[in-house]
């Protein structure tokens, strides 16, 4: 007997199985998301949804939204949103979570008033990016706002919003609001007692920091490094390296918080042991602590050292950014070769501000004024909106080259036509240019009709241009205007007392010699300089016999004053002693 052969019905599959099989479904398209490292898998991940219908799930969206934001594609995530009928909060905050991540901030707020015309709940996930992307863009307005919804919704004691609120409230300058905000939380988490001493630390406020940091019932690295980086921006190197030293674990941060330490304090062969020992410790670096490592080099002129950390760049795939770049040109112009720096500059393949400021100074410095002027030029026809530092470097170019005019032109231009208003060092710039021009005049009338009060560096560029011009009748005045601004500094003093000796005043030169020796005034801080030799820094100082070779070092020196004196090369210095 032939049994009659049933057709396939779909329908007869039971409904729990049907269930089943789109609940997998829709978990491996979840795990596919969550694993896709590609724009082109992302999109065509979508086509799948849309295909399906899935696009209307609000869970799968939810994790499409999170994998755009990955990519910084907040585009294809408006685009999935739009295509929704019924979004619920958690593609919401899918939303607004993502636009604070990609740095988009008002899209970010913007979504929010959307949930609210929408009649959506908000949760404690919504209001905490949303306090977030007041932050980033300081309203405080809107985010006093958020504080008081987040109330009238029951929210007032959950600790990850609060600790938002604490680093809103402390980041736009109201310190006192954060303060008792983190006094009145019922319950408190290790991030929260974290943000609190950050936000001590920030303001400088370190006794109140290290108080908060002492009373924390548990610490994480975090907490160590927003202390030790506090202690570092109020130049406490002692304390900062004593915090690093007691840390129970050390992350990439703390190192490059350590050498940024070192480095903005000017310790700079601490701030290289401590990268050396970070590498021993097999702690990979990351394009910030590169910067700053290549930065402490050119701060040394360690040329060869240099070289090697940018080898170490390129062997080990960092890429090469715009931090990592202008570091490398500003650190191949300040070690003298300007060559590599045009190299590194013309290779980079996107170019910021700083980029172009560190090309144009070291064009300056190196005597390449009419170049420097011409990079200038051509950043502007590159729609690259010059700062306050980039018209450092252009009256520096101006300065070298003895551009009076061009100088001036530029010191009166950047006010009116860049709308970038005149500081210190832009006066102290055109001071400089006018100095070294012989126009000690025009620079004294220049610097008693500043609209602000000149610093010693003003001062100090008016005293060494009538140095080089020998003017007796404006130095001493620069000179008492320096000793009120820096009365231990002997070197203004020194100064004068040499133009003096050259004059054969020698009247005047006993009795500045007998002023300083009234008022105490002392050469405290002896100048010192670096040589690099077969990799390793070696650092001098005036008087200094901490070196191991300085017994060898003197008497070579002896040896050479002795034939110098022989050869009569020496009948009137003895005043500069």
């Amino acid at each position: 007997m032939i049994k009659a052969i049933t057709k396939f019905n779909p329908f007869s599959i039971p409904r729990h199985l049907q269930e089943l099989n789109q609940l997998t479904q829709k978990q491996t398209i979840a795990d596919q998301l969550k694993k896709c490292s590609s724009l082109k898998g992302l999109e065509s991940l979508y086509a799948s949804m849309v295909k399906n219908n899935a696009n209307q799930d609000c869970f799968l969206i939810n994790q499409f939204v999170t994998a755009c934001s990955t990519f910084y594609r907040t585009d294809y995530a408006i685009l999935a949103f739009t295509q929704m009928e019924n979004p619920n909060v958690f593609v919401y905050n899918a939303m607004i979570r993502g636009f604070v991540h990609c740095f988009s901030p008002i899209q970010a707020l913007e979504f929010y008033l959307q949930m609210l015309r929408d009649r959506v709940c908000p949760t404690t996930y919504t209001f905490s990016s949303v306090v977030k992307s007041c932050t980033l863009i300081s309203a405080l307005s809107f985010g006093e706002a958020v504080h008081g919804q987040s109330w009238k919704y029951g929210y007032q004691s959950n600790v990850y919003l609060q600790t938002a609120l604490v680093d809103f409230y402390s980041n736009l300058a109201k310190f006192s609001e954060s303060r008792q905000l983190f006094d009145e939380m019922p319950e408190r988490d290790v991030f929260a007692w974290t943000t609190m001493v950050s936000a001590h630390a920030r303001v400088g406020d370190l006794s109140s920091a290290r108080v908060l940091f002492d009373k924390m019932p548990e610490r994480n690295t975090a907490s160590w490094n927003s202390l030790i980086d506090g202690y570092a921006r109020i130049g406490d190197v002692k304390c900062a390296e004593l915090l690093f030293h007691e840390m129970p674990t050390r992350d990439l941060i703390s190192w490059t918080t350590m050498i940024t330490c070192y480095s903005q304090n000017k310790q700079y062969r601490e701030a290289l042991a401590v990268f050396n020992e970070m590498k021993t410790n097999e702690i990979s670096p990351d394009e910030v602590t590169m910067a700053t490592v290549i930065s402490v080099c050119a701060h040394l002129g360690a040329l060869d050292l240099g070289k090697e950390i940018h080898l170490y760049v390129m062997q080990n795939g960092f890429d090469l950014d715009v931090y990592i770049g202008s570091a490398l040109i500003d650190m191949y112009a300040k070690c003298g070769s300007l060559d590599r720096s045009l190299v590194v500059f013309f290779k980079l393949r996107e170019k910021n501000l700083f980029c172009w400021n560190s090309i144009i100074e070291g064009l300056a410095v190196h005597g390449y004024a009419e170049e420097a002027l011409a990079m200038f030029s051509r950043m502007e026809r590159e729609k690259i909106k010059p700062n306050g530092v980039t018209f450092i470097s252009v009256l520096s170019a101006c300065t070298h080259a003895g551009l009076v005019e061009e100088g001036h032109r530029w010191f009166l231009s950047m006010a009116r036509d860049y709308s970038i208003p005149l500081e210190i060092e832009h006066y102290g710039c055109m001071v400089d240019l006018l100095c070294k021009a012989g126009l000690l005049e025009d620079a004294l009338e220049l610097i008693r009709s500043m609209k602000v009060e000149p610093n010693s560096v003003i001062w100090g560029a008016l005293l060494g241009g009538c140095r080089l011009h020998r003017n007796l009748e404006i130095a001493p005045l620069a000179v008492n205007k320096l000793m009120i601004l820096e009365p231990n500094n002997s070197g203004y003093y020194t100064l004068l007392v040499n133009m003096y000796a050259e004059a054969n005043q020698w009247i005047e030169v006993a009795r500045i010699r007998s002023s300083m020796k009234e008022q105490g005034v002392e050469k405290t801080c002896p100048g010192s300089s670096w040589i690099e030799m077969e990799r390793k820094i070696h650092q001098f100082a005036a008087s200094d016999k901490s070196h191991l070779a300085s017994g060898e070092l003197f008497l070579l020196l002896y040896e050479l004053d002795g034939q110098l004196k022989l050869t009569e090369c020496m009948p009137e210095l003895g005043y500069m002693s």
